[in-house]
């Protein structure tokens, strides 16, 4: 699906609009409810990287960055050790930055933490509020969230890095526990899990 196939680009967030890689993910993937901690894995280490780049440059690796990150399998990244560092430095498929990849593996390692609490999807969904934003332009999409600060604090205190407030923000719209699309798409909403008014219908059941 692209953005010719029906839905006009005034329906796109602006880092969707200029490119076919993202109006796919866009259309196809932002917002539907992730509930399990694999894929809630992936969506933060890709927003660890995306940090100081675009969503585009970091979704344009995404399939080199699975097969490189054991599928982000938590328990396979968890494990990967000094060789591991240095595979993925030398990979020239990658973003090759060592901070941001310590900082996904240090992360798996906080995920496994997690797991006698319900896991990384229990944290993530637990901060999902009693309204989701109703922007209904662009210029209405906010970039934080109280959602998001609070999250990136939990995560902050259980190990994890490289995850702030605009990142956690940005984590909680592409997997559904926001509805940051804008009102009027047909992708609004996509999850059935809030009201037309925004207010919160219910909760996912999450993946074990």
């Amino acid at each position: 699906m692209t953005a010719t196939s029906g839905v006009g680009s005034a329906l796109l967030l602006s880092w969707a609009e200029r490119d076919p890689v993202g109006q796919v993910y866009y259309l196809d993937e932002y917002g539907v409810a992730v509930t399990d901690e694999r894929g809630l894995f992936e969506l933060v280490a890709l927003e660890v990287f995306v940090v100081g780049l675009s969503w585009l440059t970091v979704l344009r690796r995404r399939e080199a960055m699975r097969d490189a990150f054991g599928q982000f399998d938590v328990e396979v990244v968890a494990a990967f050790d000094e060789q591991d560092v240095s595979r993925l430095l030398a990979d020239q498929r990658l973003i090759r930055n060592e901070r941001k990849i310590r900082a996904v593996i240090a992360n798996a390692r906080a995920a496994m933490e997690l797991r006698g609490d319900g896991g990384l999807q229990a944290v993530v969904w637990s901060v999902q509020p009693e309204m989701t934003p109703t922007p209904r332009t662009l210029a209405d999409v906010a970039t934080t969230s109280e959602a998001g600060d609070h999250l990136a604090e939990v995560l902050h205190a259980k190990g994890f890095t490289g995850v702030g407030p605009t990142t956690m923000h940005a984590l909680l719209g592409a997997a559904g526990v926001l509805d940051l699309q804008l009102v009027g798409s047909p992708s609004r909403n996509r999850s059935r899990l809030w009201t037309r008014t925004g207010r919160r219908r219910s909760r996912p059941v999450l993946e074990a």
